[in-house]
């Protein structure tokens, strides 16, 4: 009871649409996927796992959440409406994390053994972001909506685009999760070419001015008019 007061008390603080307790608990299908989990994942650490299965295929048509029985889920886990999430067998999701629809937490083929992403605290994965293979998403990261992450995410920091780029927040702590920020986040492919726009433009000036020298100095001689008709 304690985990499931704590669990509420989380979606009150990051759900402005929270109105209750009761509310969360008798309405909202992440609570619902959650509960189901416990009990598939107890099932399936005890060997039952054709009834852990069945349990989690339950909780999935129930809630529309799909959560292996293998998984690993830290504690108050928050799912934002949900529908369309994935967590595959081998995935861990730490503590304090934020997940909105339509995410997957899945593998790469069909490897044995560690295939799915590791899930730090604090970690916010937006609607529709896709995280695909063994590696880990550090603490207090933020995977953008829709992004296609492929590679270890580092504490503190943005994965955005397709396939995911990383974008470092140097110099101090950030809690996306907790400010339940999914739309602030830098872009650095349209920063690169921001960036080599500049240097064009740059090289075009100094161009210019190289010929207006040359032109004024008589270096570059002035065309005849019958150059000019030709």
């Amino acid at each position: 009871m304690t985990r499931l007061g704590e669990t509420l008390r989380a979606y009150q603080a990051r759900d402005p649409a929270a109105r209750s307790r009761l509310e969360i608990f008798l309405l909202y299908p992440g609570v619902h996927a959650t509960l189901y989990h416990r009990l598939a994942h107890f099932l399936y650490r005890h060997h039952m796992k054709f009834l852990a299965r069945l349990v989690s295929q339950w909780s999935r048509f129930w809630t529309g959440i799909e959560i292996h029985p293998g998984a690993k889920i830290g504690r108050r886990l928050v799912i934002d409406h949900g529908m369309g999430i994935v967590i595959g067998e081998t995935a861990e999701v730490g503590d304090d994390c934020l997940i909105y629809h339509g995410v997957t937490l899945g593998g790469t083929g069909k490897d044995q053994g560690k295939r799915h992403p590791t899930i730090g605290n604090n970690v916010l994965i937006s609607t529709g972001a896709k995280v695909l293979g063994p590696f880990k998403v550090g603490d207090n990261s933020r995977i953008a909506a829709n992004a296609v992450v492929l590679s270890e995410v580092p504490p503190d920091a943005t994965a955005v685009g397709i396939p995911a780029q990383i974008v470092k927040i140097a110099g101090h702590s950030t809690h996306y999760a907790d400010e339940v920020d999914q739309t602030s986040v830098k872009n650095p492919t349209l920063e690169r070419i921001a960036a080599l726009s500049d240097r064009v433009e740059a090289l075009e000036k100094l161009l210019d001015t190289k010929f207006t020298e040359k032109k004024t100095a008589g270096a570059v001689p002035a065309q005849s008019p019958e150059q000019e008709k030709s």
